[in-house]
C-alpha cells in the first residue's frame, strides 16, 4: 500500500524466485522485469499443490498451472520485460548480467522521469488494477 503512493519511479527486477508477500509488493512497480529463468508468484508451487490437491508432491504440476515463468507472465501482462541471461544462465556471467540490468534501469528511469508525479501514480494504479 505504501509503495503504491511513492512519488518516485519504481523499477522491480525478479532475479531468481519472487514469491509470497514480496511478490505482491513487486507488483506495484512502474516497470517489472524478470530474468528469463526467474519465477514470480504470490504462492510457491508446493503451497498451491497443498491447498488445491492437499498434496505438495504435485508441485511440478502446480507450477505449470500457475504460469510463473517470465515468458508466461509477459504474455499475461503481469511483467513488462524479460531480460535475456548471458549463456542462458545469469550465474555464468554476473558482470554481463549486471551490465544488462544497469542499461535497462537507466533507460527506464529516464523514461519514467518524464512523467509528472501524479501521472506516474495514476499509471501505476491503473497497471496494478488491470492485472
Amino acid at each position: 500500500m505504501e509503495m503504491s503512493d511513492l512519488r518516485v519511479p519504481i523499477i522491480a527486477i525478479v532475479i531468481g524466485e519472487g514469491s509470497s508477500g514480496g511478490a505482491l509488493a513487486i507488483g506495484v512497480g512502474d516497470k517489472i522485469l524478470m530474468l528469463e529463468n526467474a519465477v514470480y508468484s504470490i504462492l510457491s508451487p508446493e503451497g498451491y499443490a497443498s491447498i488445491l490437491w492437499k498434496d505438495s508432491s504435485r508441485a511440478e504440476e502446480a507450477a505449470e498451472k500457475m504460469k510463473l515463468t517470465a515468458k508466461d507472465l509477459l504474455k499475461l501482462g503481469v511483467i513488462d520485460e524479460v531480460l535475456k541471461e548471458p549463456n542462458g544462465n545469469a550465474k555464468t556471467d554476473i558482470e554481463k548480467m549486471s551490465e544488462i540490468m544497469k542499461k535497462r534501469i537507466v533507460a527506464i528511469t529516464k523514461d519514467l522521469q518524464k512523467l509528472e508525479r501524479d501521472e506516474l501514480i495514476e499509471n501505476r494504479y491503473e497497471k496494478f488494477r488491470n492485472m
